[in-house]
């Protein structure tokens, strides 16, 4: 087993990265799980010798708490997992880690990826609170009159976001009460943005390079 202090998201990814034996990563988080029309995908890729692409994108889908699978029709978050860390690798950042894969061209798998991120709506609430103080402190203080319209939109213009467009609709009173905990939590970002010109969460780094992600 190889144990490494924290070194932020994007750093810790690309640690792994380098402890790999071989060029083609999958990367696995410990709460998600690979279906199998997921892995039935990956197995053809490599099938025919070298893959077209030099990385694949697959949508990973939340599964609620107590829940075994996805709500219907859901539409969550899309990523590149599967990729040559020779030519692309995840980005160095302390609060994203995204695969940045600048201009190469890259696939994309159906199969999807289901992501068990939450044991309950306490738990998810405790890790977005702490995601958010991360988020402030590698935020620029802005006290703007357009970013200070985003104190009126943010909320709103989430919560049609996950309810509407990622389909939380489909998930019930659960959906909605999903929706409206990430759609807070936006708008708290932005109000600590505003009311905070220096940072309060214990980490370091800065959002840097671009990243291959979908919404």
């Amino acid at each position: 087993m190889i144990t490494q202090p924290w070194l932020g998201f994007g750093g810790q990814k690309r640690f792994a990265e380098d402890q790999c034996r071989n060029t083609w990563v999958l990367n696995l988080d410990a709460d998600e799980v690979v279906t199998p029309e997921l892995a039935r995908e990956i197995t053809a890729v490599f099938e025919a010798g070298e893959p077209s692409f030099v990385a694949y994108g697959m949508p990973v889908q939340m599964v609620y708490p107590g829940a075994a699978k996805p709500r219907p029709l859901a539409r969550d978050h899309w990523y590149v997992r599967l990729y040559n860390r020779r030519v692309v690798r995840f980005r160095e950042s302390a609060v994203h880690d995204s695969v940045v894969t600048d201009d190469h061209p890259f696939g994309r798998l159906k199969g999807s990826m289901y992501h068990y991120s939450m044991r309950s709506f306490a738990d998810m609430k405790r890790k977005l609170n702490e995601r958010t103080w991360l988020l402030v402190e590698n935020s620029e203080h802005d006290t703007t009159g357009a970013f200070m319209s985003r104190l009126l939109t943010e909320f709103p213009m989430n919560f049609f976001k996950y309810y509407i467009i990622r389909r939380h609709c489909t998930g019930g009173l659960t959906g909605l009460r999903y929706a409206s905990i990430q759609s807070g939590f936006r708008f708290l970002k932005i109000y600590r943005i505003w009311r905070s010109g220096s940072p309060r969460a214990p980490s370091s780094g800065s959002i840097t390079a671009s990243a291959t992600r979908e919404y």
